[in-house]
């Protein structure tokens, strides 16, 4: 007798739609894709997740502590922030959530309003609280902070979703981390 492990497959099936929402957007992709390529019958994705609204949702979740990158003297926060969003890129190709976001943001309201309300909660807000407590003023802060988080957004759609490559990783990082440091110190 064969054991099943529903966490696990639960998992499999998550992977792959991730993998698969990432590189393709929402439309394109089917349930009976993910099933098939997580070697399940599509009947689970609708028993685990409720269907394909349910499955993209689940796999769009996004947990990524950003607040841990910003701890630190101000005059290291480009290269702290770039190291992080470099490693990201590099780390999480092809599953990140925080990609199928971004790529089915123009197809479904609900992934652009996610993708919205993640920036808020864990790149803005931090952003914003850390500039503030560094000894800015509350509105240069959330200023400062806006245009920190739109070029990185800009970036990382650019290079992303648009399919651009993301070039040598340690000129990115130098690049991205001297560019957040102007913005972050109003000379951007």
């Amino acid at each position: 007798m064969i054991s099943r492990d529903a966490a696990a497959t639960r998992q499999r099936i998550l992977e792959h739609a991730r993998r698969q929402f990432a590189r393709h957007g929402y439309t394109t992709v089917t349930v009976k894709g993910v099933a098939d390529a997580a070697g399940v019958s599509p009947n689970l994705i609708t028993r685990y997740f409720g269907g394909k609204d349910g499955l993209f949702l689940a796999a769009a979740r996004v947990e990524i502590p950003v607040a841990d990158s910003i701890h630190g003297d101000r005059a290291g926060l480009g290269a702290r922030l770039a190291a992080s969003i470099v490693q990201r890129w590099l780390g999480a190709h092809g599953e990140d959530p925080l990609l199928v976001l971004q790529r089915a943001s123009g197809e479904r309201p609900e992934a652009a309003e996610a993708l919205a309300a993640f920036l808020d909660t864990n790149s803005l807000e931090p952003l914003h609280r850390y500039l503030r407590d560094s000894g800015l003023a509350d509105a240069e802060a959330r200023d400062r902070a806006a245009a920190i988080d739109a070029f990185v957004l800009g970036v990382s759609t650019r290079r992303r979703i648009l399919r651009a490559e993301l070039g040598d990783p340690a000129a990115l990082e130098a690049w991205l981390g001297a560019t957040i440091q102007r913005l972050a110190d109003g000379l951007g």
